[in-house]
């Protein structure tokens, strides 16, 4: 595993918080929403720390345009960070939290994709595994100090047991994923399920 195979799972995870937390509203399932809103600002609080701390400032000077990229990137992590500081302010639930929310969804998928497909694949040219595989252990490392749960934590579960949690978690692409991955991306439990 490297360093953008550990990113991009914690973007499938949050993926899947999203895809949840919409259903929630859906169904109106105001205290569900809330449990998931709060998932969701715990998991994009720590995966912006990860990648402000360690991945951006390692890769910055990859090239020119991943250097743009990596600006965009941090503004986008201010966006994202000040919405959810608002929202904190709000009534959950009501119409501007789930405003809000939308156009967190909709700024976090953006910032996403814009990584996956223009930012990644030149830093896997770019970069290469001597500089991604490494970075993997510092990114585990700063997530485990922040509280977060690692790939380490579940990578003992079977394929089974991971594809399942992955399946409940809404996780997109799962059944293109390897155990590594699955674990990698799968939160040990699944909140609201219990």
């Amino acid at each position: 595993m490297d360093a953008i195979t550990l990113l991009t799972a914690d973007h499938n995870r949050v993926r899947g918080l999203f895809a949840r937390w919409q259903e929630a509203h859906e169904g109106e399932d105001q205290e569900l929403m809330q449990t998931l809103a709060q998932e969701i600002f715990t998991e994009l609080q720590v995966h912006t720390t990860i990648e402000e701390e360690i991945f951006y400032p390692r890769v910055k000077d990859a090239n020119d345009e991943v250097s743009e990229l990596v600006d965009e990137g941090y503004e986008e992590h201010h966006v994202a960070k000040t919405l959810m500081e608002e929202m904190q302010t709000l009534e959950p639930g009501s119409d501007q939290w789930v405003a809000k929310m939308t156009v967190l969804i909709e700024a976090v998928e953006h910032h996403a994709e814009e990584e996956e497909s223009e930012m990644f694949p030149q830093l896997r040219s770019a970069c290469g595994p001597d500089v991604l595989e490494p970075m993997v252990g510092e990114l585990e490392e700063r997530k485990r100090s922040l509280g977060a749960p690692v790939t380490e934590d579940k990578i003992d579960l079977t394929k089974e047991e991971l594809t399942q949690l992955a399946k409940e978690q809404q996780i997109p692409g799962r059944s293109k994923m390897d155990q590594e991955e699955l674990a990698a991306t799968v939160a040990p439990t699944t909140p609201g399920s219990g």
